[in-house]
C-alpha cells in the first residue's frame, strides 16, 4: 500500500479527527508538519490553494478537508467498519453534523481556543456564545443515547469531539453539559483513541 501522508499540525483538531479515525481503522498516516509560512508556500498552495491544514495525499489523490479526507479514509480503508452508516436516514443525521462541525463547531469553540491559545484577533465572547449554543444543542441531543447518530460511534462523533474535548481551553467549561462530558469519556475508551496536546495557555477558570 501506498503511504499516506497528512500535511498538518499536531494543535489542530482538525488535523486530530482524521488522525484517530486513521488509528481507529488501522491506517498508517505519516505526518508532515505544515505550520503557517509552509502553507503559504507555492508548493502547498499547489495543494490546497486556501492555505488550510490538513491535506491528505494518498498516491496520486490530494485531498484537503478533513471531513472529506475522514468519508474518504472509510470508503477506502474501512471495509466492514461501521464508522459510516449504511441506514440512509442515519448517514443523513451524520452529515448534519458533519455541516455542524464546520459551521457552529468551528466558529465556537475552535475560534474561542485560537483566540486564547494562539492570540488570533477574533470577538472571543462571540465565539463562546456559540460554543454554549452548540454544546447545549449536544447535551440535549446525548441525554439518554451513547452517540450522536445510531447506536454506534461514527465519524460524526471524532469530527466534534477533537474540538469540543478542549472546549475549555477557549474558556468554555464543559462542567454544565455532563451528558457531553459522558459521551466524550466513552469516546476516550475507544481503542485507538489519544487526546490532542494541550495548547501553550492553560485556562484555569474553565477547566
Amino acid at each position: 500500500m501506498t503511504e499516506l501522508t497528512l500535511h498538518g499540525g499536531a494543535l489542530s483538531g482538525h488535523v486530530h479527527r482524521v488522525m484517530l479515525l486513521a488509528r481507529m481503522l488501522g491506517v498508517a498516516i505519516r505526518m508532515e508538519p505544515a505550520p503557517p509560512a509552509v502553507r503559504q508556500s507555492d508548493a502547498f498552495r499547489a495543494m490546497n490553494p486556501l492555505g488550510q491544514i490538513p491535506v491528505l495525499q494518498d498516491g496520486a489523490l490530494v485531498l484537503s478537508d478533513s471531513n472529506a479526507i475522514m468519508v474518504y479514509l472509510m470508503r477506502r480503508y474501512g471495509a466492514g467498519s461501521a464508522w459510516i452508516p449504511t441506514d440512509p436516514v442515519l448517514e443523513a443525521e451524520m452529515q448534519r453534523w458533519l455541516s455542524l462541525a464546520a459551521g457552529e463547531l468551528a466558529f465556537g469553540p475552535a475560534r474561542a481556543r485560537l483566540v486564547l491559545q494562539f492570540g488570533i484577533a477574533e470577538d472571543l465572547p462571540h465565539a463562546q456564545a456559540i460554543a454554549a449554543r452548540l454544546l447545549g444543542f449536544m447535551q440535549r441531543h446525548l441525554a439518554g443515547r451513547d452517540w450522536l447518530v445510531g447506536s454506534t460511534p461514527s465519524i460524526a462523533d471524532l469530527a466534534l469531539a477533537s474540538y469540543v474535548a478542549v472546549a475549555p481551553e477557549g474558556g468554555v467549561s464543559l462542567a454544565p453539559y455532563p451528558a457531553v462530558t459522558a459521551w466524550l469519556s466513552r469516546l476516550r475508551a475507544l481503542p485507538g483513541w489519544f487526546d490532542m496536546p494541550a495548547g501553550p495557555n492553560p485556562v484555569e477558570a474553565a477547566a
